[in-house]
């Protein structure tokens, strides 16, 4: 095992815990859920070309871009003076699986040490017991807060992005999100516990409050997002992609963060059922990934009454990727990404925007590599498949998303004058 600093009991009292930005909807609620334990988390809010200067800088340029971003976000945050370098630890999540993904702790470790930080604590969020410190640990009550935060990114997200498009009001739906996303925040990094009924009463009033926005009738084309998770909801890692396709003129449709969260247990499970390994771990990891799906159904009890769509349950989700791929593919984002691209098409989004990380073999193979067997199913599908690197242009990258668009809104206007 490598040389590691250790996150102690006594560092949790005034240490602060610096947390990349991932996904501006969910990651400070996360934030407030540690605080509410004792820590002192922090979501770095640090934006621009110097992030990936610094990630360059200290991490092998053939290293895909999250690790890169996540990194030199890192390493900026460090070095901008506003933290007390001897009183910070970092937390980054571990996966475990065969992707890079699992050994982005060690290139951060390495990049400390090269850039003069080497007594810095990496703290690894992980639930396969892979790393532990002893001032850092998923008690039963955190977990549980942190499943309700999840869930509740997951339903602003999707909220957000099917009323901004429509707003009568500009800045409206921004405004009322903020609003509740500071609301949220404060609960949660108040209270130790929060019952699950105390959550479905702020999210009852939530969907409510958002259903009064007042929006256009206008009819605008559906653009999914999937991908390597990172570029999929970060605004730094896919160059502001949902900002961009709003600006465009479309709805932005993005499945939960929960159902990556659901993937990897279920990727463990079926591990342990194929080829050995404690059953009992098998058992506890299936009965959390049960927990874990509740709240959406009674979420979707909520939003059924509103003019908001419905999401589907994870293992509905899950079927719908056997006809293309097998569940044993669960390196990176496996069948997951492939059952969405199909959820999408199925519930009605056909023009699908694919995240890629430059150089990621895993995501290739189950985003591009299976677009010619999706698309001999449906036939119909707009797919397009962009590459995310520190080096790439972003103007061609806009472009290329700019020629989706302007396919799936040609689409609309031959169906407007068919109907006609």
């Amino acid at each position: 095992m490598e040389d590691r600093v250790i996150f102690t009991e006594e560092m949790k009292k005034d240490y602060t815990i610096l947390i990349p930005q991932m996904a501006p909807f969910h990651f400070d609620l996360l934030a407030s859920t540690l605080n509410s334990f004792g820590y002192k988390a922090k979501v770095l809010k640090n934006q621009g070309t110097t992030i990936a200067y610094e990630g360059n800088k200290y991490v092998h340029n053939d290293t895909c871009v999250p690790a890169i971003y996540v990194i030199g976000q890192f390493i900026e945050a460090i070095k901008s003076g506003d933290y007390d370098v001897n009183k910070i630890a970092l937390i980054i999540t571990q996966t475990g699986g065969g992707c890079r993904a699992s050994n982005y702790i060690h290139l951060l470790r390495s990049a400390l040490k090269k850039a003069g930080y080497g007594f810095i604590p990496v703290i690894s969020l992980n639930a396969n017991n892979i790393e532990s410190n002893p001032g850092f640990k998923l008690s039963i009550p955190l977990l549980k807060k942190l499943v309700q935060s999840i869930t509740i990114g997951d339903l602003i997200m999707q909220l957000y992005n099917q009323t901004k498009p429509y707003e009568v009001n500009e800045n409206e739906t921004d405004e009322l999100c903020e609003k509740w996303l500071r609301f949220l925040e404060n609960e949660y990094a108040s209270r130790t516990l929060i019952t699950n009924r105390r959550m479905y009463r702020y999210l009852q009033d939530f969907v409510n409050d958002v259903d009064k926005i007042a929006i256009t009738t206008e009819i605008k084309p559906k653009i999914g997002i999937v991908g390597e998770i990172y570029v999929k909801y970060s605004p730094l890692g896919n160059n502001n992609l949902e900002s961009f396709l709003i600006n465009e003129g479309c709805e932005v449709v993005t499945l939960g963060i929960m159902d990556f969260l659901l993937y990897t247990f279920e990727s463990t499970t079926y591990d342990i059922k194929q080829y050995g390994g404690s059953k009992i771990r098998g058992l506890i990891f299936k009965a959390l990934a049960k927990y874990m799906e509740k709240p959406r159904k009674k979420v979707n009890r909520i939003v059924r009454k509103t003019r908001f769509r419905e999401t589907i349950s994870f293992q509905k989700l899950k079927k719908l990727s056997l006809p293309f791929i097998g569940h044993g593919t669960h390196v990176g984002e496996g069948w997951l990404l492939t059952a969405e691209i199909v959820e999408l098409i199925e519930s009605g989004t056909i023009n699908i925007v694919t995240t890629q990380p430059f150089g990621c073999l895993p995501n290739h193979i189950v985003a591009r590599g299976m677009f010619k067997a999706i698309k001999q199913a449906y036939p119909h599908a707009n797919l397009a498949s962009i590459d995310y690197d520190t080096s790439a242009s972003a103007i061609n990258q806009e472009n290329r998303i700019k020629l989706l668009v302007m396919n799936a809104k040609e689409k609309i206007k031959e169906e407007m004058e068919t109907l006609r």
